[in-house]
């Protein structure tokens, strides 16, 4: 029935196929039976092997069970919900919190919930997928506000006057590792009576001394009125998060779809999040240990020549171009035991195809110099470098 548009998914090289994942993700891995290097985790602090957090969740299935068995406001409500969400507001310093199944969720639930008809919601025009489907679902008027520029904010707020508006952009942006100018986002969201979501699915974790996001590495106390994140990536487990004031996560918990019709998350996932947490607090070198492995990985593959496209996080995008040879990058590496995944249309832009790269805690230099040598091998191979 697909046939013809799978082949031409295939001739323009954007063909996804599923790899069979057979070990647990620390820093190496073994996909499709071979050992390799794992590059593309984003498991930053290596939390999803922690034994406290394993034994958090084996805890919570003898005492409560696999799964949750309803959705929140039946009878899936479980009591660990009401630790967790303190636990988040009280880690991004506000007064509410509610978690939703996923980020996508999230996202989508948020967006398309808090803004309505005759609101105005600008997005930065490299935002996850999730917060464009979000804008979409809403009935609020979407503006697109190219990658980080505040002045092009500023243009487009100053013409379209609106009863409520939001900004949203992600913290630290998922395929390129930067991150965005938050404090002088905040700075024109105050003129022009804004709001400003932010969603920091790969800051949470990873930025700032205590890992709080990009809120604590700008240094920022009050000016976001939504916070988004995940417990998936640097917290190693599953779901997401809102956090905000009392207000706005009680209107979520009445007017979100995405919360309302979902069945709750297993007091598993629950538990491993709370103990996630309290790991990140009690253990802040795993942070100081993933920034080193960080700046040891780029300095080698900048001096080699690769185009690390001005990224400032754990994430590193490598910039190939094609998505043919994207392809061919990927797979040269997976035969030298390096595992650094393609990433093309619609994910990325045309002509931008990269390896997107991500460091963890748990590699060891060694690691991260046999890496680096097969990046140069295959590159020079690929006349890439």
């Amino acid at each position: 029935m697909f046939e013809k548009e799978l082949l031409d998914i295939k001739n323009k090289g954007l063909y996804r196929r599923l790899r069979i994942v057979e070990s647990e993700q620390s820093s190496k891995a073994v996909i499709d039976g071979k050992e390799v290097i794992l590059l593309s985790s984003n498991n930053y602090l290596g939390l999803v092997n922690h034994p406290k957090i394993k034994e958090a969740a084996k805890e919570a299935i003898d005492k409560y069970g696999a799964g949750s068995g309803a959705a929140r406001l039946i009878s899936g409500n479980n009591i660990l919900y009401k630790e967790l969400e303190e636990k988040i507001a009280s880690f991004k310093n506000t007064e509410a919190a509610l978690v939703f199944g996923s980020g996508y969720l999230a996202n989508i639930g948020i967006l398309s919930t808090v803004v309505e008809e005759g609101g105005l919601i600008l997005s930065d025009e490299l935002n996850h997928a999730s917060i464009i489907d979000g804008c979409r679902l809403s009935r609020a008027k979407k503006v697109i506000y190219r990658h980080k520029d505040t002045r092009h904010i500023e243009e487009i707020l100053s013409k379209n006057k609106r009863r409520k508006i939001l900004i949203v952009t992600e913290g630290v942006f998922s395929m390129d590792g930067d991150i965005a100018p938050l404090p002088e986002i905040i700075d024109i969201a105050k003129r022009y009576s804004a709001m400003v979501m932010v969603d920091d699915a790969h800051g949470t974790g990873v930025l700032g001394k205590k890992g709080k996001g990009t809120v604590e590495h700008f240094g920022i106390e009050k000016g976001i009125d939504i916070h988004m994140g995940t417990l998936g990536k640097a917290l190693g487990g599953y779901g997401a998060y809102a956090a905000g004031d009392k207000g706005l996560i009680e209107f979520l918990i009445n007017k979100t779809r995405g919360f309302i019709f979902t069945t709750a998350l297993p007091p598993s996932v629950l538990a491993s999040a709370i103990s996630a947490i309290e790991v990140l607090e009690d253990e802040p070198h795993l942070i100081k240990r993933l920034w080193e492995n960080r700046d040891y990985l780029v300095n080698g593959l900048k001096s080699l020549g690769f185009d690390t496209m001005g990224c400032e996080t754990p994430i590193i995008p490598i910039l190939i171009g094609s998505a043919e040879k994207a392809l061919k990058m990927s797979e040269g590496l997976f035969e030298q035991g390096v595992y650094a995944p393609a990433i093309r249309p619609p994910t990325v832009p045309e002509d931008t195809c990269r390896l997107r790269l991500t460091v963890m805690t748990a590699h060891t230099k060694e690691e991260i110099d046999r890496a680096i040598e097969a990046f140069e091998r295959v590159g020079k191979k690929l006349k890439i470098i």
